[in-house]
């Protein structure tokens, strides 16, 4: 009897395993870092793909999910967010994207997440399966404003790579510091390009004085990593001191296990990090640069990724054409630098599809485009061994589509993050229904 209840007992992860393997089979399947597959099957186990082909044979007992006439693509991911981490941006008590002070390493994004927000299953309808939580100044994405606070943030804290399923954000981890959070200073412009004396509308602070804004900060900044280098030599020669939580946080920075991603809007802004990287010996990567300029080639020699911001946007510049934001992914596709896109906001994370899609009618190549929001992201963050591609031994984050998932009119018929099919009713979708119905 004892060894029968041994032999049940051995059996069980076995036969718990068959719940989690499915085959789908029939489908073109798109892997991204490879040619497409007309009539594919793709084979998961576990979360994860043991299989990808033609004609797989599905193993006895195992689910078959018939394909035939969609496409199978990886699931995407945002790299530059909110999500979770604001709900509605009027309500302050549901704003967690950043906190006052100049410099706040120690923050992690991940333990604010809210794993409930309203947000996760409207932008997962859309086929995203992973997001950058990224803390930011407050109102870069929908808090109080970034002039709320007498002097902004410059550190924000330590970014986080999630899945977009989880009931806690520990369930929703893929990698919890991705990325030390920056809002690079800049001598910034004027209040906007309707400013003007004969309006209501203030012009802001004057050049002079943003130049001594810009100064402050900078020089801020070089005594803050002074003071955590002496903190990073103290420690390693086994010197007594007392623990410091800013301090400790940016010792991966200092040893180069953690990029840096930057805020750095201007080619000006761009210049300066770059050189700010070389002068501290720290990895980085530029995040939501409105223009180019000569920077390419910088960028290109010596390896900078980039995060790209809202496609559907205005021109910066008066004196810019109308469609400078439309043609910016193309301008970095040219000069080889590597990028991926991000939205900087919570609810509009569903339309980064459509941002990429914009790039594409405004000279981006469509494989660009989509690698731009799936395979480069994952290696832009160094998760590309487990998510970015469909390939074997990677999760199994996959989406269903009726079509190509750049065009607005296709629709996500199913989801998988890490192998588990995810609802995809959401707030949008019971308001339709409810309006439709409207007697």
């Amino acid at each position: 009897m004892r060894f029968l209840i041994w032999a049940l007992i051995g059996s069980l992860p076995l036969l718990a395993g068959n719940d989690d393997t499915f085959l789908i089979r029939g489908a073109t399947v798109h892997p991204v870092s490879s040619p497409e597959i007309q009539n594919g099957s793709i084979l998961v186990r576990d979360g994860k793909i043991v299989g990808v082909g033609r004609n797989l044979s599905a193993p006895k007992g195992v689910k078959v999910i018939e394909a035939k006439g969609m496409h199978v693509y990886p699931g995407m991911i945002d790299s530059a967010t909110q999500i979770g981490l604001s709900e509605i941006s009027a309500v302050r008590e549901t704003v967690d994207v950043g906190e006052l002070g100049e410099f706040n390493p120690q923050l992690r994004a991940e333990i604010a997440i809210n794993p409930s927000s309203e947000h996760i299953p409207v932008v997962r309808a859309n086929g995203i399966t992973t997001v950058i939580a990224l803390p930011m100044s407050e109102g870069r994405g929908g808090g109080m404003g970034r002039g709320a606070a007498p002097q902004p943030p410059i550190i924000t804290g330590q970014a986080a790579l999630v899945h977009l399923d989880g009931w806690t954000w520990e369930e929703m981890d893929v990698k919890k510091s991705a990325a030390m959070a920056m809002d690079f200073p800049t001598i910034a412009a004027s209040a906007g390009r309707f400013s003007d004396e004969m309006t209501s509308v203030p012009r802001g602070p004057s050049f002079a004085d943003r130049t001594r804004q810009y100064e402050t900060q900078m020089r801020e900044l070089r005594e803050f990593f002074e003071e955590a280098r002496r903190y990073q030599t103290a420690k390693s020669s086994g010197t007594p001191l007392k623990p410091d939580l800013k301090f400790e946080a940016m010792l991966p920075v200092l040893e180069g296990k953690m990029p840096m991603m930057i805020v750095a809007t201007r080619e000006r802004a761009i210049r300066d990090a770059v050189k700010f990287s070389e002068d501290e010996k720290v990895k980085i990567v530029i995040a939501d640069p409105k223009e180019l300029g000569s920077m390419g080639p910088v960028l290109k020699e010596k390896g900078i990724p980039v995060i790209l911001g809202a496609t559907l946007a205005l021109p910066l510049k008066e004196d810019d054409p109308y469609d400078a934001a439309f043609t910016l992914p193309g301008e970095f596709y040219k000069a080889g630098v590597k990028f991926a896109f991000g939205t900087f906001n919570n609810q509009f994370s569903r339309n980064l599809p459509y941002q990429a899609a914009t790039a594409v009618a405004f000279g981006l190549p469509y494989e660009e485009a989509l690698k731009a929001v799936t395979l480069n992201a994952a290696e832009i963050w160094g998760v590309a061994d487990r998510v970015g591609s469909i390939e074997e031994g990677k999760w199994a984050d996959l989406m269903m589509t009726d079509g190509d998932p750049l065009e607005t009119k296709t629709q996500v018929k199913q989801l998988f993050i890490k192998g588990k099919n995810v609802d995809l009713e959401n707030k949008h979708h019971r308001l339709y229904e409810k309006y439709m119905n409207r007697p």
